[in-house]
């Protein structure tokens, strides 16, 4: 019966389901990796679609008014509009620039310098695509402090674009240019930078509150139940970052691999949540991953309580206009 979750739903179908008291996960079908965001008054969800990675060749795109009920947008990318990506094209990032949408995104899995793929840019006037080639080659290609690059992450800061990527334990940052063509050098001309706190394996993800930088990544395998999110704090988006611990993590009652994660906040009401994906408790395919979304709260010294992974999710929150 699972398979019956790969296809399209109506959007009818998609509301029925999330205003129902379960609102975990939040839309049917299995789908990792999620970047959650807010644009244009709506809230957005662009994650993997989970399959195996010669059937991972494109992305669907889901968004909401209130965190309830998801309307699917299909097939805002596929490999046919990126000629170099053909395989594994996984864990979008999107960023708003002027009247245009930056999606960032890895393909091909590489694991050497000698593979052809890595990391790319693709470029739309609406969020729901359709999303073209914005350079017609990968944006990095090439293995650098012993990351690979995969699990890309676009923050914002003080007017500067970063990418933030990594995986196989390392992880980089490096400044974007303006037209997200290439990368500025640092003052001391190296472009890569690295900031791999302690325990990380991949997914990265940056926010900033209280002046303070919220540096966030997976650990354990993504295959396993011990798949998890780990933060750290520091004063600069370069760290250092010392590892405070777990943030999120399996519930063997509710879900397992609950990990590669992103954050939502709701400025309006300064909630913040938690966009992931786990595995049902029914489930060993390794690809049978869903997307969840969860409170995240703080505590009076700014560190993070542990996230607590439920079937009702969380309650509309519509966005103020």
């Amino acid at each position: 019966m699972k398979y019956l979750r790969d296809f399209f739903f109506p959007v009818v179908v998609l509301s029925l389901i999330s205003t129902t008291a379960q609102n975990n996960p939040v839309f049917p079908g299995w789908y990792a990796d999620p970047e959650g965001i807010i644009m244009d008054d709506e809230y957005w969800i662009f994650p993997t679609y989970s399959a195996p990675y010669d059937k991972q060749v494109h992305f669907d795109a889901f968004s909401s008014p209130d965190l309830v009920n998801w309307t699917k947008h299909e097939r805002i990318m596929d490999t046919t509009a990126i000629k170099w990506a053909h395989r594994a094209v996984w864990a979008p990032s999107i960023i708003k620039k002027e009247d245009q949408y930056f999606l960032f995104f890895g393909a091909n899995d590489i694991q050497s310098n000698e593979e052809y793929g890595g990391i790319g840019v693709a470029v739309s006037d609406s969020p729901k695509g359709p999303y073209k080639d914005h350079l017609g080659k990968p944006l990095v290609d090439k293995f650098h402090n012993g990351a690979q690059p995969i699990d890309q992450f676009v923050f914002q800061d003080n007017g500067k674009y970063y990418l933030i990527y990594g995986g196989w334990r390392h992880c980089n940052i490096a400044q974007l240019k303006d037209d997200f063509t290439g990368f500025n050098p640092y003052e001391d001309g190296t472009i890569f930078k690295e900031i791999t706190p302690e325990n990380y394996v991949e997914g990265p993800f940056m926010f900033k509150k209280d002046n303070k930088y919220y540096f966030m990544w997976s650990e354990g395998g993504w295959t396993g139940p011990d798949y998890s999110v780990a933060y750290a704090v520091a004063d600069s988006p370069f760290g250092p970052f010392k590892r405070i611990g777990k943030t999120l993590q399996q519930d063997p009652k509710i879900a397992t691999g609950a990990g590669h994660h992103s954050i939502i906040h709701n400025k309006d009401t300064d909630d913040y949540y938690m966009v992931y994906h786990r595995r049902p408790l029914d489930e060993t395919d390794r690809n049978s991953r869903e997307t969840c979304i969860d409170l995240m709260e703080f505590n009076d010294d700014g560190s993070i309580k542990q996230v607590v992974i439920t079937n009702e999710g969380v309650k509309a929150n519509s966005l103020k206009k």
